[in-house]
């Protein structure tokens, strides 16, 4: 079908909700001790908006406040999330690497396509070793918007890509591969919505799906 695969990295490679909750908890409880928050962590809200760029995040966690309590807010949590990945606290989803050692010797490009920041990225990266088997791993901090779709096209001018397929859990991933002309294949893993999945050209329910999808 194609050669070059661009995959969104939370809720498709990264399960982020093995950290996100003690990280947003971590985060409003250092909000609290500050005297900025005085209510209950708004985990629901982010799992509903998850797969948007941090700074939209804090936007809607904290739509009153200031940019300076958002950016402190920000910091914080990005200190929380890299370091429960350096501890372990995270987990690729099931059969990941298999699937990215079938792809690969298959003669597939791996790239990974993300909202998350550079430095998350890379510990991500780091910790499973993920480069035995991605090209390259590109963050929205690449690109002068928050549209994904922009980040995606990056990518394929850089490796002049022309045909691909591009796999994700949410809308932005489903309207990145649209925009660029590609397979658009949506994942029904944990941050998942049915309205969104359906404007995927494809949805997988497990990662092992992409070897059929790929023979």
């Amino acid at each position: 079908m194609t050669l070059s695969l661009i995959f969104d990295m939370d809720g498709t490679i990264f399960q982020t909700d093995k950290i996100l909750e003690i990280s947003l908890e971590n985060t409003f409880n250092y909000l609290r001790e500050s005297k900025l928050w005085d209510k209950e962590t708004p985990i629901e809200k982010y799992r509903e908006i998850m797969g948007v760029p941090l700074p939209v995040v804090w936007e809607n966690l904290l739509p009153n406040y200031s940019m300076e309590v958002r950016e402190l807010a920000n910091e914080f949590f990005h200190e929380q999330l890299i370091a429960n990945i350096k501890e372990g606290t995270g987990a690729l989803y099931p059969h990941l690497e298999e699937v990215f050692s079938y792809l690969k010797s298959n003669n597939y490009s791996i790239y990974i396509a993300s909202n998350g920041q550079i430095e998350y990225l890379k510990a991500i990266v780091d910790y499973y070793y993920l480069d035995q088997w991605v090209t390259e791993t590109f963050s929205i901090q690449q690109v002068q918007t928050d549209d994904k779709a922009d980040l995606v096209s990056t990518i394929l001018k850089k490796y002049d890509i022309r045909e691909g397929a591009v796999i994700g859990d949410r809308l932005s991933d489903i309207n990145a591969a649209k925009k660029n002309g590609l397979t658009a294949i949506g994942c029904r893993f944990d941050f998942a919505q049915e309205a969104e999945l359906s404007q995927a050209d494809l949805v997988i329910d497990d990662l092992q799906d992409l070897k059929r999808i790929f023979t």
